[in-house]
């Protein structure tokens, strides 16, 4: 036997359509629940109440338990951008606040930060020339 087929007969399989259909559902609660806290308290604050909630439970070890059970309906939002912040941010912090946390808490975050300014501006652009025509 071959360490492939070894690999590929000990991974467990994930039934990816519960999966998807968890990750639907748990991602819809998380936007029904931001349209109440948007309309109660603006969609700034409910941006930093979600943010906050996610680096507590990040801090606290619950987030990664939460995500197991609730898939990428819970990761993808703003909740995993503040995850990925707040847990290089822990596992650095042992090397000082410039050296530790300062130099590798964007490690991952950093990537979303890119792409997101560059897609922006792509789609800014393309929004400012359909306006001229």
């Amino acid at each position: 036997m071959s360490y492939q087929e070894l690999v590929n007969k000990l991974t467990p399989k994930e039934n990816i359509y519960k999966n998807g259909v968890i990750a639907f559902l748990s991602g819809g609660v998380i936007g029904a629940i931001s349209e109440i806290l948007g309309r109660c308290f603006g969609p700034e604050m409910m941006l930093v109440i979600w943010i906050v909630l996610a680096g507590i439970l990040t801090g606290l070890g619950v987030f990664d338990s939460i995500v197991e059970h609730f898939k990428m309906g819970v990761i993808i939002p703003i909740t995993g951008f503040s995850h990925s912040l707040t847990s290089a941010s822990l596992e650095y912090k042992k090397e000082g606040l410039v050296t530790g946390i300062g130099a590798n808490c964007f490690k991952l975050a950093g990537s979303v930060i890119l792409y997101g300014i560059i897609s922006a501006t792509i789609l800014a652009g393309i929004r400012g020339v359909l306006c001229l025509l």
